[in-house]
């Protein structure tokens, strides 16, 4: 699909820094819609609201208000994330400039804007979810953009390299990313940590059998289920790629 509206511009960049949960959700919508309904984009404040707290397309379903979403924009503009424009009425619009902060391309922004919008999940969701924004035409081609993506910070492995590989974005704060890992029973270890680790297949760190007790092994065990989830829909969607 192609971005109209939604292309990049010229601008100078600024340091890109992590988001709460509510920047996170209102860049992620900004990206979607861009992307998918360019006639109805720019955003007005209520369009952004409502695409916040869609119940389709997003984990977890959030309910924000105007004031936070206001709240947000304001402090993703100040970061050179988002700019206001007017057009032809007085109603003020948002539009993001993801493109120019982050330093990415069209199919790399699409994955950037699922991850925003859903959080951490697998190789194969992540593919059938991105390209309803724009096509990424197998795993194959989409992990050459995941590691080109690694490699600048905006995507942190969670798991190693392997059928189900879970991902989330790098724009986390590092106590929440801490606590994403730690969910998936892969406590331990900065971002960066994780990234490197995974790209080496090496050894787990020293600690991280501690840490994982600390998680519980109902949590191991979701965990696991969830990977073997992942796993299959990895499989479905490359039979249908056959």
């Amino acid at each position: 699909m192609h971005d109209g509206p939604d292309e990049p511009r010229g601008g100078a960049k600024q340091p890109v820094r992590p988001l709460d949960a509510a920047e996170r959700r209102v860049l992620g919508v900004l990206i979607e819609k861009g992307k998918t309904t360019p006639d109805q984009y720019p955003l007005s404040l209520n369009a952004v609201v409502t695409g916040c707290n869609q119940k389709s397309n997003r984990d977890p379903v959030m309910s924000l208000d105007e004031e936070s979403a206001s709240r947000a924009l304001g402090t993703l503009r100040h970061s050179g994330a988002v700019a206001e424009v007017f057009g032809s009425g007085k109603i003020p619009r948002y539009r993001h400039l993801a493109y120019e902060w982050l330093g990415v391309g069209k199919e790399e922004l699409a994955i950037m804007g699922e991850l925003l919008l859903r959080g951490e999940q697998s190789e194969g969701d992540l593919r059938g979810r991105a390209s309803r924004m724009d096509p990424i035409a197998d795993l194959d081609t989409l992990r050459g953009l995941l590691d080109g993506l690694a490699t600048r910070g905006l995507v942190v492995w969670l798991s190693p390299p392997g059928r189900g590989r879970m991902l989330t974005h790098g724009l986390l704060p590092p106590e929440k990313l801490e606590k994403v890992r730690a969910q998936l029973g892969m406590g331990g270890g900065s971002a960066a940590g994780v990234a490197a680790e995974s790209e080496a297949a090496s050894p787990r760190p020293v600690g991280a059998a501690a840490e994982d007790r600390a998680v519980g092994p109902l949590d191991r065990r979701v965990a696991e289920l969830e990977a073997a989830v992942a796993e299959l829909r990895e499989r479905i969607a490359a039979l249908e790629d056959r």
